[in-house]
């Protein structure tokens, strides 16, 4: 048994698919949003978020993770609002971009640590199929501004890599994570 430090619906999920054993505490840390490239920015914030949960939960294995869209060198977190979301679709639209997830496992007092990267081609999108998308609530919550595992999905054109890691959590690369922290991931 772990704890997922989210609150991220599609991480529970996912982990669930494959049949893991754990509990949901988000954690409250900041994360920061800055940092030399996406990938240690998204490393980073897990190793914060996972830290901030081992700490009140000593003993018990932590499990954080963090993804962003980028592109260049722009990265798109979570939009703020739909004009937001909107700007991020207009500039992602008809485009190859990566999404990076960086994990974080905090287990018997030592961190191991992860990351994925992930090409996607997302179709160029009309300006009427952004706001149709955006009138759905969808893309407000997710990095990027769209969920490759909803309605988005008719948008994709075609990605290279893991597609569990544009959902949120690359379910390969966890489990050899999780490996490596001794950690049964059923039990």
């Amino acid at each position: 048994m772990f704890i997922l430090a989210s609150g991220s619906p599609r991480r529970r999920e996912l982990l669930e698919q494959i049949g893991c054993s754990f509990q949901v505490e988000p954690s409250g840390a900041k994360e920061i949003t800055e940092a030399e490239d996406p990938v240690r920015l998204v490393v980073k914030n897990a190793e914060i978020k996972a830290s901030a949960t081992a700490e009140l939960h000593p003993g018990i294995p932590v499990l954080a993770a963090d993804t962003v869209v980028f592109m260049d060198k722009d990265i798109y977190g979570k939009p703020k609002d739909a004009d937001d979301a909107a700007r991020m679709l207009r500039e992602l639209s008809g485009k190859e971009h990566n999404v990076a997830t960086g994990m974080v496992i905090a287990a018997g007092g030592n961190l191991y640590s992860d990351a994925s990267v992930t090409r996607v081609r997302l179709a160029r999108l009309t300006d009427d199929e952004i706001r149709r998308y955006i009138d759905t609530g969808e893309p407000l919550d997710k990095a990027g501004a769209y969920g490759i595992q909803g309605k988005a999905a008719a948008f994709i054109e075609g990605i290279s890599g893991s597609y569990t890691n544009v959902v949120g959590l690359p379910l390969h690369a966890f489990v050899v994570l999780a490996r490596k922290a001794g950690i049964d991931i059923w039990q």
